[in-house]
């Protein structure tokens, strides 16, 4: 029995834990970066939650595709934020 089915969950559970920390942060300081910080840590939960269902060979493209996509939305998340604090 492997353990990689288990460590998908655990990698799913913890990004959707601070996934959920960032949307709280976000509801009480309405502030966009930490939207995005949620919205790229939802994305890489969801991809580790596919990759866990053993449906789909890790070494496929769309699981390099996806985690690309979370990483660009954090660095749009760092610059929006550098943005507008040198706006201010």
């Amino acid at each position: 029995m492997s353990i990689l089915p288990y460590m998908h969950g655990a990698l799913t559970a913890l990004c959707l834990v601070v996934a959920l920390f960032f949307l709280r942060l976000w509801r009480r300081a309405h502030d966009r970066f930490y939207l995005y910080f949620s919205i790229a840590f939802g994305v890489m939960a969801t991809q580790w939650a596919v990759l866990g269902s053993n449906q789909v060979p890790e070494h496929a493209v769309w699981p390099y595709m996806t985690r690309l996509v979370a990483f660009l939305v954090i660095i749009v998340a760092i610059v929006d934020k550098n943005r507008r604090a040198a706006r201010s």
